[in-house]
């Protein structure tokens, strides 16, 4: 079907996390970022990295302890909470919906703009990416790691020479131009928005069984795969806006990269930008959506959903789960604002991250207190980002409350509802 039925060497295992992470998030988090934290914008980027990289080595770690793929709804079933295992798979294909409708969301704002397309032609392309990308994945040729691997190198060039051109016009006040003040303690408020943007490297504990040598080699590569890329936002989180001033950035976060690359080199660099843009999201996309069929194929398995998500197509695809969750997250892409659909996916994978870290600093013997720090600093985090979401946008918060609520209490009589 894919060729993810090959070993997975360290070379793409580490390009596939980076890539997992950049692939979209830093093209639209941006704006929302700087908007949040003004010129601290690249302290949000490190305390959020901080929990990220911690998160990586748990992730990692508990994937060598037991010895077997499913991320956190495995780890939660082999320390026998098999009820909050379910949970957590609900609220978690619920947060890769998320994603994958802001990484639509981008791919049309952004290939839009370099066009002057309308609001109609950035819904087209939303639903459009999202369409071909399940048709892909139907037709069984959507996961070629070797395509993505070729993608993530292109993309991590491009970010990181608009980096470059920005840091070699070094000037401080361009960070705060057009903005107003803020303190260093809205790096919170900043990093609360950006998870969305580091929850990428999970995506490879689904693989953990394709990987080569994982149990030497898989914590030190999702590791430094997540330190390259914390480094790396620092870096266009500084640069970016010493090209046009952090206010553009803000006015058009949904393509501040695109205006940040015209300033630095006009048009060639609106085309190059697009491109990287395009690819990145699509890739992203189509990652994504083909681990979460996978995780929820496997959770239906172990009837935490209901057994008519677990089929396969003649291609040995998990269609159903591909067909419903590419078409939801199609039409949030349409309907939902940026920032909401930023700070809700946040929020889940907050709570995802403070999950694992919690669960490695309980049951593994060494390395405890990086897991302890992932809790520790994921926890105040989350605190800032509800507080932020009730006073800014309750509206969400209560949806994803309430989904919540149905995970924990309603799902177990749902379940037994569909089984009797």
């Amino acid at each position: 079907m894919t060729d993810t039925r090959k070993p997975l060497g360290p070379v793409r295992v580490w390009t596939l996390a980076a890539g997992g992470m950049v692939g979209g998030g830093i093209y639209i988090a941006l704006g929302v970022v700087i908007q949040a934290a003004g010129i601290w914008a690249w302290l949000s980027f490190l305390i959020a990295g901080i929990v990220a990289v911690a998160t990586a080595w748990s992730y990692a770690a508990l994937s060598n302890h037991f010895g077997k793929s499913g991320g956190a709804f495995e780890f939660l079933e082999e320390v026998d909470r098999r009820g909050w295992a379910g949970s957590l798979s609900w609220l978690l294909i619920v947060g890769y919906t998320l994603t994958i409708s802001v990484y639509a969301y981008a791919f049309g704002h952004y290939v839009a703009w370099a066009f002057d397309g309308g609001a109609v032609v950035i819904r087209l392309l939303a639903v459009g990416i999202a369409a071909a990308l399940i048709g892909l994945n139907l037709l069984g040729i959507g996961k070629m790691t070797m395509v993505e691997v070729v993608i993530v190198t292109g993309n991590l060039f491009a970010l990181l020479v608009l980096a470059g051109f920005g840091l070699a016009q070094w000037d401080t006040a361009k960070l705060s131009q057009g903005i107003a003040a803020h303190s260093a303690w809205s790096g919170f408020a900043g990093a609360a928005a950006i998870f969305m943007s580091y929850e990428g490297f999970q995506l490879l504990a689904y693989e953990y069984d394709e990987v080569r040598d994982a149990g030497r080699l898989f914590v030190p590569v999702l590791v430094s795969a997540a330190i390259f890329v914390v480094l790396a936002y620092i870096l266009v989180a500084l640069g970016a806006p010493m090209l046009v001033g952090a206010g553009a950035i803000v006015d058009q976060r949904e393509v501040a990269l695109s205006v940040a690359a015209r300033a630095a080199a006009g048009w060639p660099g609106v085309v190059a930008m697009t491109i990287a843009a395009g690819f990145a999201t699509s890739a992203a996309i189509n990652s994504t959506l083909f681990s979460t069929a996978k995780l929820a194929r496997r959770v239906a398995d172990d009837g935490e959903l209901p057994k008519w998500i677990d089929h396969q197509n003649g291609a040995g695809v998990p269609d159903r789960p591909i067909i419903a969750i590419g078409a939801i997250a199609g039409l949030l892409a349409v309907a939902g604002s940026l920032s909401s659909l930023v700070e809700a996916a946040s929020l889940v994978f907050l709570a995802t991250f403070t999950i694992v870290n919690l669960t490695a600093w309980r049951h593994l013997k060494r390395g405890r207190w990086i897991a302890a720090c992932g809790v520790a600093l994921g926890s105040v985090i989350g605190a800032v980002l509800v507080v932020r979401l009730a006073s800014e946008a309750p509206v969400p918060l209560a949806i994803l409350g309430g989904m919540i609520l149905v995970a924990i209490f309603v799902r177990p009589r749902l379940l037994k509802a569909l089984r009797s």
